[in-house]
């Protein structure tokens, strides 16, 4: 299933007037109780835990715990499957070791390039046999080649010389990239659902917010920004403070199915106009895509307004 790409102008325009007009949004009344997360991925998703830490805090959820992280940098889910924990000491928490244990509640992945991948099949298999109620998300993150590493020209499937190149293109050439790889974890998620006849996969599209983002940047529309290349700091794609924010609050709203409005992380260089903005673009995005777990009428999300 597609899903659509492209935030409408009328959408953009009343993210803008919520945040000009200074429009908040209550954190809900009765927070949820904090849960267990263990983190694995690439550096377009490692950096997330802390932020994560701090954005549950800030929304008066108690209980919240970082079980582990285990980072490798490029990497395809099956690495992390792949890693060997008889070399890895007893005490350090690594991704197989703490799902056998039991002790996580969501599990997160964030494949690049290969999808299907192996790896999020594992996983799901090895954790739901220790922990039934256990939820796996699966970040789409931005800017995927479709047969190397992230690049910002998919057609030619090659690192970009400079960031600066990434000014003089434009954001719809980017979409069906995007929308390829997320279409690719979609089918899989789906497979693997219909496997357990339950939803114990979601998606978080980090990837449709970042270039939602990077449309308002070509519109002139976000302020204090005047150019893509300003979101990311190399010719690789990886993001400046406001991308980490936003894929931070996206990742927030996915797991505890909550807005972020409000809950503005501590993060330099990133203004308040731009937090608000960057909320309600992640709410907006979460909470309308069918494969993130957030359901119409949900309890979660019931005290959290959209834009």
């Amino acid at each position: 299933m597609r899903y659509a790409s492209r935030i409408a102008a009328t959408t953009l325009l009343l993210l803008l007037a919520a945040a000009s007009s200074g429009a908040t949004q209550s954190v809900p009344a009765s927070p949820p109780q904090g849960l267990r997360i263990f983190t694995t991925g690439h550096s377009f998703h490692v950096f997330v835990p802390p932020l994560l830490e701090e954005l549950a805090e800030r929304a008066g959820i108690h209980g919240h715990e970082q079980v582990g992280l285990q980072g490798i940098g490029g990497s395809r889910v099956l690495q992390h499957w792949n890693v060997d924990d008889s070399a890895v000491p007893d005490s350090v928490a690594t991704a197989k070791r703490e799902l056998t244990k039991g002790s996580v509640d969501v599990f997160t992945m964030s494949p690049v390039v290969s999808v299907p991948d192996e790896g999020i099949a594992r996983f799901a298999e090895l954790g739901l046999a220790h922990n039934p109620r256990l939820r796996l998300i699966v970040q789409a993150s931005w800017i995927p080649g479709e047969q190397s590493l992230p690049v910002d020209e998919p057609d030619r499937n090659r690192w970009l010389a400079s960031n600066s190149l990434r000014d003089s293109t434009r954001v719809a050439a980017l979409w069906p990239a995007i929308d390829s790889f997320r279409s690719r974890i979609e089918a899989q998620v789906d497979q693997l659902n219909r496997r357990y006849g339950r939803t114990v996969l979601t998606i978080v599209p980090v990837g449709n917010a970042v270039l939602r983002l990077r449309e308002m940047v070509e519109a002139g529309s976000f302020p204090g920004v005047a150019k893509p290349s300003q979101l990311f700091t190399d010719a690789v794609g990886h993001g400046r403070n406001q991308i980490l924010a936003l894929t931070a609050y996206c990742n927030f709203a996915a797991i505890y199915g909550r807005s972020p409005l409000g809950l503005d992380l501590s993060l330099a260089d990133v203004t308040a106009e731009q937090h608000r903005i960057l909320q309600q673009l992640a709410w907006e995005t979460v909470s309308h895509y069918p494969y993130s777990g957030i359901q119409a009428g949900d309890p979660r999300s019931a005290s959290a307004e959209g834009p």
